[in-house]
């Protein structure tokens, strides 16, 4: 799990569980937080008036709240049900599993180098979180590029490990984007030149992919599959540019106009 301060920030989402419910609000430990006891006000349970609170909360439910008053001083913290719409929590549930499964990860890169759990942790696993934002993101990141944790400047024989780990368990990430050629060719055999400048187009390496799809002449879509969308424009401009090159080259026109994200 991603190290956390002791006590969450206002207007912070977190995953709760429902310890137990009263008729005038309910009690939560947070997940996040070492257990920490949070008090949901019956008003901060749902928008409207609430009759029986039991339809929506119940002992061992899990829970997406916001943080709405914190006092250290006391140990309160003050939560929301009602201020967390149905896309946050999902959001918020996912982000908490990965991190749980991170953890997991973590420790499995641990035992295979023979380290304790709770110092790699602490030792190296904080410095992930520091770099990459969460340690989900960095596995993540080095499921899609070996070479992501050297290039963030670490080292050591549990590198190699970790990317092992990242690339047995987590799907490398990757995202897709896409423009339409229009190639044309005034040769009798233009059909052949059009051809040759296609294939001048579809690539592949060891992190991207570009392919060509026939939509009906002279149109064609080139799409690229990469695991950023900084490499994959950066790959989608540089291979439409080459079809066009070649085609013109030879005689042809082209023309490309770039798609939308979905």
């Amino acid at each position: 799990m991603q190290q956390t301060p002791d006590y969450p920030e206002e207007g912070e989402l977190v995953v709760c569980t429902v310890q137990n419910v009263k008729n005038f609000g309910a009690f939560v430990s947070l997940d996040e937080y070492g257990g920490k006891e949070g008090f949901i006000h019956i008003a901060e349970i749902a928008t409207g008036w609430v009759k029986y609170i039991r339809d929506y909360v119940k002992e061992g439910q899990k829970i997406v709240c916001k943080v709405i008053e914190v006092d250290r001083t006391k140990g309160h913290i003050n939560l929301s049900l009602k201020q967390v719409n149905e896309h946050q929590r999902r959001e918020k549930i996912q982000q908490w599993k990965n991190e749980n499964k991170a953890r997991k990860l973590l420790d499995i890169v641990a035992e295979r180098r023979s380290l304790d759990p709770g110092t790699f942790f602490q030792e190296t696993g904080l410095k992930l979180i520091e770099q990459f934002g969460t340690l989900y993101a960095a596995f993540e990141a080095a499921s899609s590029d070996k070479n992501a944790l050297k290039k963030a400047g670490f080292s050591g024989d549990w590198v190699e490990t970790f990317v092992e780990v990242a690339k047995e368990n987590i799907a490398a990430a990757e995202v897709k984007v896409s423009g339409l050629l229009e190639i044309t060719s005034p040769k009798p055999d233009g059909i052949e030149d059009i051809k040759k400048s296609l294939l001048e187009g579809e690539a592949r390496g060891e992190d991207f992919k570009v392919e060509i799809q026939y939509l009906g002449a002279p149109k064609y879509r080139m799409v690229v599959t990469a695991p950023d969308y900084r490499k994959a424009e950066e790959e989608l401009k540089k291979s439409s540019e080459k079809v066009i090159k070649v085609i013109t080259k030879l005689g042809g026109t082209g023309k490309f106009t770039r798609e939308e994200r979905s």
